[in-house]
């Protein structure tokens, strides 16, 4: 939008829509909230729908997941951890996804003392990329492997959602059932 004028009101950059009717209480934004919660329930309901990824799992694929099992450095964990992530994307016929594994600890929230919320990594979906902390949040160890490979399973059905199913990825049940479903047949 700009902040053009047409008379004496706000308009958007066609000028033809006054801005007054794009916020909430107007017409157009009603319009607009009523498509972005049909786009909303579309998603969770497609995300639901589709309970288990439709692939093959290579021989190498369970090979490297086995490897991470075996694996603690953060070096080690990146090669093996892209060797699977690439292995995975090959397979789906979707693009690769980078990754990161950080020697940082876990980001954190403390509440009176307590540990109440860690995050073990993230998927950001416009430029496949996967982030995970190879430490715990409060100690500062070395994760346990199964809790690491969980987690770039985890991250990477962020990214199939995203590249094959086309869909917001959202921890729905959907997408439990198509982690839980992956990591059966990564026989893990």
């Amino acid at each position: 939008m700009t902040s053009g004028l047409k008379g004496s009101r706000r308009t958007n950059e066609r000028r033809d829509i006054p801005v007054s009717l794009l916020v909430e209480g107007g017409k157009v934004g009603r319009y607009c909230m009523f498509f972005k919660k049909l786009l909303q329930d579309y998603n969770y309901k497609k995300s639901n729908a589709t309970t288990s990824v439709r692939f093959l799992i290579s021989a190498e694929a369970k090979k490297l997941a086995q490897l991470i099992l075996q694996s603690s450095g953060e070096d080690e964990r990146e090669r093996l951890g892209e060797a699977l992530l690439d292995e995975l994307s090959d397979a789906a016929k979707i693009d690769i996804v980078q990754l990161k594994i950080s020697d940082a600890n876990q980001k954190h929230r403390k509440s009176n003392g307590k540990i109440v919320m860690k995050q073990y990594g993230f998927y950001r979906p416009k430029s496949h990329y996967i982030y995970i902390t190879n430490r715990t949040a409060a100690r500062g160890q070395i994760l346990a492997p199964k809790t690491f490979l969980d987690t770039l399973l985890h991250e990477w059905v962020h990214h199939y959602d995203f590249k094959k199913l086309k869909i917001n990825s959202i921890h729905s049940r959907g997408f439990y059932e198509r982690l839980n479903d992956l990591k059966r047949k990564l026989e893990i």
